[in-house]
């Protein structure tokens, strides 16, 4: 459940960036500000294409991409038990 609500806030940092045209309230979303920095960049950079998909599908992504993750976004993943 973490995960769900970690993706929610991953996607909420991409929608304050303009890749997602309507933007998550911020009362959705979840994790801390460090941890939401953390995958950020990640997020952006490894998942684009998947950016505008359902959590799950970003999960998955990261997931795929996890050798190439930065040091703090893997210690968040792992956090959360993924």
């Amino acid at each position: 459940m973490r995960s769900f609500f970690l993706l929610v806030t991953l996607l909420s940092l991409s929608a304050s960036t303009g890749a997602i045209a309507e933007p998550t309230p911020p009362q959705q979303r979840s994790g801390t500000p460090q941890e939401q920095r953390a995958c950020a960049h990640d997020v952006q950079k490894y998942c684009r294409p998947v950016m505008n998909q359902d959590d799950l599908t970003v999960l998955a992504c990261l997931q795929q991409n996890r050798p190439k993750l930065t040091h703090a976004c893997n210690q968040v993943l792992v956090s959360h038990g993924q």
